[in-house]
Parts: structure tokens; C-alpha cells; sequence
């Protein structure tokens, strides 16, 4: 028995990355699992990974899977993205939103399309496909909306380290996105309905944080994409009361609730998937210390 079992997933920018990860791991949790995003078999782009692969390896596990291409930007597209996914799979229990298009680039050369074209995918797609799924949590009197952000959100020093130059809209993003989620997440509690941020703790190794050259496949320093997808597990099968309104991070997080950080190599690359069953046999789990979280050492 998986801890998702009997429940419906959506979850958004499953081609790759941390979205495919969270999208495999809720399939071995139990859950059908409507995987997004543009990129299919039949329409590549020019990073690895596709939502058909994303179901075929879930499917391969042992799970239930459905691809849905859907360009987040457009409202219709988002509007046809629930309503086949609950034509599909039934009306969904669990919101996941992950996608995300990205530009890093100093104010003074960011262009307004760029600028817009962001925030419709990072916020208003978010905020739109909850408006969407909300019905029907309303109606079975429970329900999980996780949002993806990042530690970009937090404020920069001044003046700003190298590293952070350029993310200043990245950084509105996911900014506008966590206030959103505590805002929701008030607004919601009595309907039983828990919402949260959740971001990784270090940087994971996708192909949108290479192309970008944040990191890198073999990079110490870096949090394998299993990670995330164990701590969006927790945030997505919990009491909704007792876990919600959370701007959370992910070794923090499973450190906080005894759960094991996954000692996984980073699959979000184009390597082979994580093979995750439905029973979850063989993952490689380490013990946390409530008191300090070490992903670099256990590797």
C-alpha cells in the first residue's frame, strides 16, 4: 500500500528535472500521475527528457502515468490541462507546480517579453491552475498544492555576490510565488487544503541548472533531485492541517519529520531514470541527524 494510493496527481515541467523526479516518485507512492509540460516525443527541445519518457518509466515501475502537453503560458491551455486530466484520472487531490521558463540577465537588459513570459509560467500559472483544481479538493473536503521555489526568493546582500547578478527577476518569481502560498494556504485551512513552498536546500543538477552553468552532473556541493521529490512526498500525503502554509526546505524539512535523505546519483540529466517501484525497493536511504543535514558527506 503506497501512501498515495487512490489519489490523482498533476504534476507541471515533468519532462525533466525535479518535476519528473517528484512525478516518479508520487507514481511509486501509489499515485496516477498526469505528467506536463511542452516538450513530447513528437515535439523535443533541445534539453533531454520528455513527458512521454516521464510516464514510460513510471509505467515501467509498476505505476499509472498519463502525458499531457500543455504550453503553461496560454490560460487555455491550462484550462484543457485539468479538465483532461480529470477526464483521464478523476479530478486531482494534488497540485504540483513546477514549471518554469528562465532567463538570467541584469534589469537593464531584461526584455519585457522575457520579463512577462516568466511570470505567467512561475506565477500566474500557478495561481490559475489552483483556482482550477480547487472545486473539486472542495468537494472531497481534502487536498495538496505544492509549489516549487527556490533560494532565490530570499533578498541578496548588498552589493550582491557574482553568483546571484542576473537573478533578480528569477528572484521576484519565486518570491511572489511562496507569498502566494501562505496567502493561499490561510485562505484555505478550513476546507482542509494544505498548501506550501517547498525548495531545495542546494542546488540540484537538472539540465535547466547546467545549461545556466550553476552547477554541474558531478558536483559535490549539489543535492541529488531525489531529495526534493522525497520532501514534495511529505508535503503531499500529510494530515493538510498539519503540515501547511510552509515556505519549506527540502533537507531541513525531511531532517525536521526523521526522514531519510535519499543517497541517489542525480538522474535529472539525461542518465538513466531512478527506478523507483511501487514498493520502493531499493533506494538507498541514509539516517538524518535531527541536528545537521549533510547531503555532500553522505555522498
Amino acid at each position: 500500500m503506497g501512501v498515495l494510493d487512490g489519489r490523482v496527481a498533476l504534476v507541471t515541467g515533468a519532462s525533466r528535472g525535479i518535476g519528473a523526479e517528484i512525478a516518479r516518485r508520487f507514481g511509486a507512492a501509489g499515485a496516477a500521475v498526469a505528467v506536463t509540460a511542452r516538450s513530447t516525443s513528437g515535439a523535443p527541445t533541445a534539453m533531454p527528457g520528455t513527458i512521454d519518457q516521464t510516464v514510460a518509466e513510471i509505467s515501467g515501475a509498476g505505476g499509472h502515468a498519463v502525458a499531457i502537453p500543455a504550453d503553461l503560458s496560454r490560460p487555455d491551455d491550462r484550462t484543457r490541462l485539468v479538465e483532461e486530466t480529470s477526464a483521464r484520472l478523476g479530478a486531482p487531490d494534488i497540485l504540483v507546480s513546477n514549471a518554469a521558463v528562465t532567463w538570467f540577465a541584469p534589469v537593464a537588459e531584461f526584455t519585457l517579453r522575457r520579463y512577462a513570459l516568466m511570470f505567467a509560467v512561475q506565477v500566474e500559472a500557478p495561481f490559475h491552475l489552483a483556482t482550477l483544481v480547487l472545486p473539486g479538493l472542495r468537494a472531497r473536503g481534502a487536498g495538496w498544492i505544492l509549489n516549487i521555489s527556490s533560494g532565490a526568493a530570499r533578498h541578496p546582500a548588498v552589493p550582491a555576490s557574482r553568483a546571484v547578478r542576473g537573478g533578480t527577476v528569477y528572484g521576484m518569481c519565486k518570491a511572489a510565488l511562496e507569498r502566494f502560498s501562505t496567502g493561499l494556504a490561510a485562505e484555505l485551512y478550513d476546507d482542509n487544503i494544505a498548501v506550501n513552498a517547498l525548495s531545495p536546500s542546494r542546488v540540484v543538477p537538472t539540465p535547466g541548472t547546467i545549461f545556466h552553468h550553476l552547477t554541474s552532473q558531478d558536483d559535490p556541493r549539489a543535492e541529488p533531485p531525489a531529495v526534493m521529490a522525497e520532501a514534495a512526498l511529505l508535503l503531499c500525503h500529510r494530515e493538510p492541517r498539519t503540515l501547511t502554509g510552509r515556505i519549506a526546505y527540502s533537507q531541513e524539512l525531511l531532517a525536521e519529520f526523521g526522514v531519510p535523505v535519499p543517497r541517489l546519483p542525480a538522474a535529472a540529466c539525461g542518465s538513466a531514470p531512478l527506478g523507483y517501484q511501487k514498493d520502493v525497493q531499493g533506494l538507498d536511504l541514509i539516517p538524518v541527524h535531527p541536528q545537521r543535514v549533510d547531503l555532500q558527506r553522505a555522498q
